[in-house]
């Protein structure tokens, strides 16, 4: 019976609940953080202008889908770089966005750090 799902149980190993939002595994839709350790990724830089009222924000795409990575290393190259900025997860990869275009000091920031980019 493959077009089945289970409706009640008092068995507590038939509920499988998401440890992050606390609904059933088969009704969450949770994004799965993926792993930063010993990946690699190479970061894309484009510049975008449409949309904001024109101010230009520098935009970091390819970065790993992990929230607590994104968090720590917007808020790392907001801070260095004095301007503020946002992360998101997008469908296929992280998205950190910095206001200005601040290409020259990013570049800077991410040879320390040792990660490879493109489209400078």
């Amino acid at each position: 019976m493959k077009n089945t799902r289970l409706v009640y149980s008092t068995d507590p190993k038939d509920v499988v609940v998401c440890s992050s939002c606390k609904k059933l595994k088969s009704e969450c839709n949770c994004i799965i953080q993926e792993t930063v350790e010993g990946l690699k990724f190479i970061v894309i830089f484009r510049l975008e202008k449409n949309g904001r009222g024109g101010k230009i924000v520098t935009v970091l795409d390819g970065l790993p889908k992990n929230e607590n990575y994104l968090k720590e290393l917007s808020k790392e190259l907001k801070a260095k770089c004095g301007v503020g900025g946002s992360f998101l997860i997008g469908e296929k990869h992280g998205i950190i966005e910095i206001q200005g275009d601040k290409r020259d000091q990013l570049k800077k920031i991410l040879d320390l750090k040792g990660m490879k980019y493109k489209g400078m």
